[in-house]
């Protein structure tokens, strides 16, 4: 009868234990856990937007890149991203054409632009085009932190004191028939940019002539214009400087 009382009493203590275990199960289980990208050319910046997501309440995974190149390997390596912080102009990238091009072959993740531009026409193409938020870079940390959390809640960001509605709807049309080009014709695009002939472009992307011939008729349907020139002169409004580099050619 001694042995039974000293059981019962021990099933308490029993439970307690393993409703405190289950506890700690659910928490872990529970805690969220993201890929970031932080792709800037600058690493005093790529250390402080590292600091503001690390005081994120989630498990993080944090890589950095120096160069768009750099970046567009790291999300080919690790296509599982959760979001990438994205500079405006770095090595390898001019204008909103990394972006776009971040966006027509990644559609599924998202991209802050972080940047140290206050123009607001700036700041409406990079949603135009996809963007999910857009840091400025004279944002405090705990800014930051509130700005990163609010797209990864699945959000937008959208500094304050912006208006998206104000913007030139031409543009805005243009940025909408750009964005919905396949990360293949964008490559053909930025090639008829820089003056390469159907032939170089097939040779460049392994593909036949015949399957550049009908990218480029693919862009020119989507884009509603009738020659290469006009979309060249379309894709020219992107970055008056131009398209990314080779970083856009593997």
């Amino acid at each position: 009868m001694a042995a039974a009382n000293a059981d019962n009493s021990a099933q308490p203590a029993r439970k307690s234990q393993i409703e405190e275990t289950l506890r700690a199960c659910r928490v872990e289980t529970t805690t969220t856990s993201f890929r970031i990208v932080i792709a800037d050319d600058h690493p005093l910046f790529r250390g402080a937007l590292r600091e503001a997501v690390s005081g994120l309440p989630a498990r993080l995974a944090i890589s950095e890149a120096g160069s768009f190149a750099e970046m567009s390997a790291l999300i080919g390596a690790e296509p599982d991203v959760d979001l990438v912080l994205l500079d405006l102009a770095m090595p390898g990238v001019k204008g909103f054409s990394g972006l776009m091009y971040l966006r027509a072959q990644h559609p599924g993740v998202p991209v802050v632009i972080v940047s140290a531009t206050e123009d607001p026409d700036v700041i409406r193409r990079c949603f135009e085009f996809g963007a999910s938020g857009f840091i400025g870079k004279t944002l405090g940390t705990e800014a930051m932190r509130a700005a990163v959390k609010t797209v990864l809640d699945g959000g937008t960001y959208v500094p304050p004191d912006i208006d998206l509605t104000s913007g030139d709807s031409e543009s805005a049309r243009l940025a909408a028939r750009l964005a919905s080009l396949t990360p293949q014709q964008v490559r053909v695009l930025m090639m008829l940019s820089e003056g390469l002939l159907n032939k170089q472009i097939a040779y460049e992307l392994s593909v036949s002539e015949a399957t550049v011939k009908a990218h480029v008729s693919a862009i020119l349907t989507k884009l509603g214009v009738d020659s290469r020139t006009q979309a060249v002169i379309a894709a020219s409004k992107i970055a008056a400087e131009g398209w990314p580099g080779q970083a856009l050619n593997g």
